[in-house]
């Protein structure tokens, strides 16, 4: 298998835990009472993730790990994406 098909395979394995991610902080929204939209999530996703990050900071005096998760998997993916462009084909 060549480098550039793993690198963009575990690129989209990052997208897939991010959009997993981004779906659970919005029902941790709905479940605080902040009211989210599914079809603007793109839209408004630095918002719900504010939003997030304000509320479980505000709980337990830090941010919460889904917080974390979702912002590791949208660096690694475009670490790896990039990566993937960057490697000779092969």
């Amino acid at each position: 298998m060549a480098l550039r098909t793993i690198l963009f395979a575990l690129g989209l394995a990052a997208v897939v835990v991010y959009i997993v991610s981004d779906i659970l902080i919005m029902a941790a929204l709905d479940r605080r009472g902040y009211k989210t939209n599914v079809l603007l999530s793109r839209l408004y996703f630095f918002k719900y993730l504010k939003a997030y990050r304000d509320a479980t900071v505000k709980e337990a005096g830090k941010p919460g790990a889904l917080y974390t998760i979702c912002i590791a998997a949208i660096v690694l993916a475009l670490v790896l994406v990039i990566a993937g462009v960057l490697a000779p084909r092969g």
